[in-house]
């Protein structure tokens, strides 16, 4: 199919990209073939009318968890043990791989268009990626990483990661992912906040750093990147030492782990979003402890604070948003680009650039994605206001494009509850 796309307003996605008016995109099948002034002829080409809205990259999601849906729960769970009972039988694999897909889907409709998965169950990412791929799904162009590995009473052991007691173990798991046809390896590095036994003490080192160095070497040799929770500053420090590619949430940061970033060439993916509901809720509201309330703020400040620094030495800063943990709900990506203008004090211009250009590039397809040129992927959005002026302008589309699949007028379903909660921070 052949479309051309025009009365529309350009975002590129670059850095120093600026509202360009009068231009049409043809695309042809899954590709952008050129982008021409809107009067050029465009014979053979279905025209689709945007109505002046502006048309920018989809967004890219460098933390997503296609598992869970965000929905906050009034008691704790065990996670493990509901894993388990998941995945015990054919039907219950099924449903959850269904409901895996269609969080996959509430992503695409809420504007993103390419995710990377950090830790998920058993080949579901992976499964899901390729169903993707193949036009039996409608979701995101995914990077999997399936399970994580983690240690015995590590973060998330036992749900979205196997829990390896040894190096043969977790090397063993990362043979596994590697026969499912990951993307990416995810070690769970550090605990976080909810792991945490008492306050003052998230994101507690967890891992040992001979383990990190083996797999890192093990997957580096394969070709393989490996992303790390890391949420204290001793954490990030083993990370890097050992080889790790990106620090998943971050800390702060001292003139050592400055230097380690830089000499490992590692990024840094900013996760604003898990911990704000435990740092700024209300504990009423929450129904965090104050334990919990704690840490949080512990963590939200140490993300934030990795972020500003990072910015300020040139070390590269990613986004994703951690979806899946409470009060992060599938379709809400676009709260991580405000949170990101506020809190880390960037322009408009260069969020959009983070969760376009940028990402794609820190996730190894900016060849592909990521911004709106001849030869890249048709992956993009088209916004009613200019998200330049108004980053809250993200929140309705006009229309997804993905792989030249086109869905007009997406409306996923909102969690109202949810929703109000947090719109307060966006201010």
């Amino acid at each position: 199919m052949k479309r051309a796309y025009f009365n529309c307003i350009l975002l590129d996605g670059t850095e120093q990209m600026e509202p360009v008016a009068h231009k049409m995109v043809l695309v042809d099948g899954e590709k952008i073939t050129a982008i021409v002034e809107e009067t050029a002829p465009c014979e053979g080409y279905e025209k689709v009318d945007l109505k002046g809205g502006y048309l920018m990259p989809g967004l890219i999601n460098l933390h997503v968890h296609l598992a869970g849906n965000g929905k906050p729960s009034a008691k704790p769970r065990d996670n493990a043990a509901l894993v388990r009972r998941i995945l015990s039988n054919g039907l219950t694999r099924a449903v959850a791989y269904r409901l895996v897909c269609s969080y996959a889907k509430l992503e695409l409709l809420g504007g993103v268009t390419t995710i990377r998965t950090v830790g998920g169950l058993a080949d579901f990412d992976t499964r899901c990626r390729d169903d993707a791929a193949k036009g039996k799904i409608l979701a995101p162009r995914i990077l999997a990483a399936n399970e994580g590995i983690s240690v015995p009473g590590g973060h998330m052991a036992g749900s979205v990661a196997v829990a390896a007691h040894n190096n043969a173990e977790a090397l063993a798991q990362l043979r596994r992912a590697g026969e499912q046809g990951m993307d990416l390896v995810k070690l769970m590095i550090t605990g976080g906040v909810l792991d945490a036994t008492q306050k003052g003490t998230p994101g507690e080192l967890k891992m040992k750093p001979e383990m990190v160095r083996a797999v890192c070497d093990e997957a580096h040799r394969l070709g393989y990147s490996v992303a790390a929770h890391t949420e204290s500053p001793e954490g990030v420090k083993v990370a890097l030492e050992n080889g790790v590619d990106s620090i998943e949430h971050g800390a702060k940061m001292d003139e050592e782990t400055i230097r380690l970033y830089k000499e490992r060439g590692a990024f840094v993916c900013t996760t604003i979003s898990p911990a704000l509901p435990y740092a700024l809720f209300d504990p009423a509201i929450s129904g965090a402890s104050e334990k919990d309330q704690y840490n949080g703020r512990i963590v939200f400040d140490g993300v934030v604070e990795s972020a500003r620094t990072a910015l300020v030495n040139g070390i590269p800063v990613g986004l994703g948003n951690d979806v899946g943990c409470p009060y992060v709900t599938q379709y809400d990506f676009w709260r991580e680009l405000c949170y990101f203008h506020k809190y880390c004090g960037v322009s408009n211009q260069f969020a959009l650039h983070t969760a376009t250009l940028r990402n794609a590039r820190l996730a190894g397809v900016g060849e592909v994605t990521g911004s709106i040129e001849a030869g890249k992927s048709a992956d993009f959005i088209v916004t009613r206001r200019n998200p330049l002026d108004d980053l809250t302008a993200l929140r309705q589309l006009e229309l997804v494009v993905c792989r030249g699949r086109a869905v007009h007028k997406p409306a996923p379903k909102r969690n109202k509850t949810v929703d109000a909660l947090l719109d307060p921070y966006l201010a």
